[in-house]
Parts: C-alpha cells; sequence; structure tokens
C-alpha cells in the first residue's frame, strides 16, 4: 500500500531512484531520536551527474535551480530510507543546507537553492517549510553543480 507522500509524489511526477551509496568513509544518513541528518546529496540522475560545472558561468540561474531540485530527490531517497520505506514518517523538514558551485561575484545562491525548497513544500505542504542556507563555494564533488544536505524531524 502507498504512502500518502508515496501518492504526492506521483501526483507531481517524481520518481525517486533508489538510494545512493556513499562516495566515501561517511553514511547517507544518521538518526538520533527523532531527528534525521542526511548527508549532502549532488545533482547525480541514474547513477550520472547531471548539472556540472558553475552555475552563473556554464550554468544559467535555472539550470542550477534544476540541480537543487535533483539534490533534493537524492535527498528524499536517502530519506525514505532513514524511514523504513515510508516517508509518512516524516513530521517536517527542520533545515536545508545549499552550496551552489559558482563564480566569486555569482549572488544569486538562493534562487538556485528555491529548486530544493520548493520540492520539499510541493511534497510535505506546510511541513516541509524550513530554516536554509544558500552559499557558494569554489567547487563542488564530482564538479556538481549543487549539493543539497537537510535534517528532518520524524514522527514519535
Amino acid at each position: 500500500m502507498s504512502s500518502n507522500i508515496d501518492k504526492r509524489l506521483a501526483e507531481i511526477g517524481v520518481t525517486l531512484p533508489p538510494p545512493g551509496a556513499p562516495g566515501g568513509n561517511y553514511v547517507p544518513f544518521v538518526v538520533v531520536g527523532d531527528l534525521v541528518f542526511m548527508a549532502g546529496q549532488v545533482a547525480r540522475e541514474a547513477g550520472k551527474m547531471k548539472y556540472t560545472g558553475k552555475v552563473g558561468a556554464r550554468l544559467t540561474v535555472e539550470e542550477g535551480s534544476a540541480a537543487a531540485r535533483l539534490c533534493a530527490v537524492n535527498l528524499l531517497a536517502q530519506l525514505k530510507a532513514a524511514c523504513g520505506g515510508d516517508l509518512d514518517r516524516v513530521d517536517r523538514c527542520v533545515r536545508l543546507g545549499g552550496f551552489v558551485n559558482s563564480p566569486p561575484d555569482f549572488l544569486e545562491h538562493p534562487k538556485v537553492i528555491n529548486g530544493a525548497s520548493d520540492l520539499m513544500v510541493e511534497v510535505f505542504g506546510e511541513r516541509g517549510q524550513h530554516a536554509r542556507t544558500a552559499v557558494g563555494v569554489a567547487a563542488l564533488p564530482l564538479d556538481s553543480a549543487v549539493e543539497v544536505e537537510a535534517i528532518f524531524l520524524l514522527k514519535r
């Protein structure tokens, strides 16, 4: 039987991929009490990097936002694993941290990370609203355009 969140994902046309394996000596998430701390996810689709390079140079803000949305889809895939396959256990998205691979003079980081923030609200409604950071960085793993991390609260 599908959960309410699985149904919502289908309604908005989002299919969660299998959760990706970590690229180093870390785990994709850690559950502490009712909180799930998510490792950063990059703009990978079907095992390959989809959005690479600097937003504001090689990529547009719109492409960067699409990359952030893809990172958020990958976060949700890992979150589903953290919830034992039941995303209805999520009480709220507490915080998103977004990192944008960009040149030093790029100033549109919040618009880029909105791609991830908007997806959380589309999926969880008001429970998807969160605190957030959006920062520019000189480089990201695998030359990803964006990386997004998160903290979620689970229902008791």
